[in-house]
């Protein structure tokens, strides 16, 4: 019976992840066909990769978007970590208040709060183009920010913080030295969220973007024309990137944990030291 629930278990997870990421392999490999059409295999070619780095449009496009990406992602991440530690410092009705709005954008429809800020940004005269692209995406992106930097304050101990006050530490030496270290998983993790969402995006880009043309916004114009085996190539390039930069960003955290758990055996050896002696 366990060997059974065990197959269905695998078999399950491997029927998912096949649904997950056929799409995509299948995506990859026509990014080295040949043959301009997907219903037909003209061989293998480098040919649209080669194309793909010689066409203007696709790599300005691809700079608005990493560009745009990169800001947005490190000013959301400052002003998101900001909001969550004094979120965090406020009495417990006032933070859920304050908590359950900042969600709101988390759950709203991307359509509403991409005509949102479509309309603000004119009432407010923001210069169309690259500037309402950069704020609109620093605007959705600060709550993801938060909701990945919560948790993490609610695992530490504030008494750590208030032992460095009373230990004579200013509060932004011991916001830097005690919490900041603490929280800082949550940090990367909301700043690569933000990132991620930040490429991904293309409603609010859509209604934000006149004037600076994003990547997502660039290949809505191009499929309405047809499949163009560029862009398979360009999806394929950056697949391989993010998932480099995952694989970068777990390797990372595995050191850290195993030096972590090495430091707390030796600080137990030497207890058990001491204790002995």
């Amino acid at each position: 019976m366990k060997r059974e629930h065990r197959f269905l278990k695998g078999l399950f997870i491997g029927i998912m992840l096949v649904f997950l990421y056929a799409p995509i392999i299948v995506m990859i490999v026509y990014s080295f066909n040949a043959s301009r059409t997907m219903g037909n295999w003209g061989g293998f070619s480098t040919e649209w990769y080669g194309a793909l780095f010689r066409d203007r449009d696709i790599l300005a496009a691809l700079e608005v978007t990493l560009s745009v990406a990169v800001i947005s992602s490190i000013v959301a991440t400052l002003l998101g970590t900001t909001a969550a530690i004094g979120i965090h410092s406020m009495k417990r009705r006032t933070r859920n208040v304050i908590l359950t709005t900042t969600n709101l954008p988390v759950v709203n429809p991307d359509l509403v709060t991409g005509i949102s800020l479509m309309f603000a940004f004119s009432i407010l005269m923001v210069p169309q183009g690259y500037t309402r692209l950069l704020l609109a995406h620093i605007t959705f992106n600060i709550p993801y920010v938060i909701l990945s930097v919560m948790p993490k304050l609610r695992q530490t101990s504030d008494s750590l913080y208030e032992a460095a006050l009373d230990l004579g530490a200013k509060p932004s030496y011991a916001l830097r030295k005690v919490v900041l270290p603490q929280i800082a998983p949550g940090i990367v993790s909301g700043m690569i969220l933000a990132f991620t969402l930040s490429v991904d995006d293309f409603v609010i880009s859509f209604f934000c973007q006149q004037g600076a043309q994003n990547l997502s916004t660039y290949i809505y114009s191009l499929a309405r024309r047809g499949i163009n085996p560029k862009i398979n190539a360009l999806s394929a390039i950056m697949f391989v990137v993010v998932l480099a930069l995952l694989l970068l960003v777990n390797v990372i955290s595995s050191q850290n944990t195993e030096e972590a758990k090495a430091k707390r055996r030796e600080k137990k050896r030497r207890r058990m030291a001491a204790a002995e002696a």
